[in-house]
């Protein structure tokens, strides 16, 4: 049986049922929007990793010589990369499971 996100509604005494907002779209179920959604997913967490980065580096610049600053903008450039190497490890994995379980490709 297929369990939709938002399934139609029947109240007692009424004519016509109440549609989900789902329904005719591509989205019927679950893993149907995470699916769709983990390729929008890892571009959008690759823009925000990029613009951590450069703001790391922004503030390492500006932080003449005052040791706090610095440290504060390394921190970010760290977990920058920390993060980068997060994303990538994700992306991986998804593509390792979709592939064992014979997923459509991501």
């Amino acid at each position: 049986m297929l369990t939709l996100i938002a399934q139609g509604l029947k109240l007692p005494g009424a004519t016509t049922a109440i549609q989900g907002p789902l329904k005719g779209t591509k989205f019927t179920n679950l893993s149907s929007l995470i699916s769709n959604a983990i390729p929008l997913i890892f571009p959008i967490a690759g823009l925000i990793l990029f613009a951590y980065l450069i703001w790391g580096g922004f503030d390492f610049l500006t932080s003449l010589g005052d040791p706090k600053k610095a440290e504060a903008a390394k921190n970010k450039i760290t977990y920058a990369v920390l993060g980068f190497f997060l994303i990538f490890a994700a992306y991986w994995i998804v593509q390792l499971v979709a592939y064992f379980f014979k997923l459509k490709p991501i």
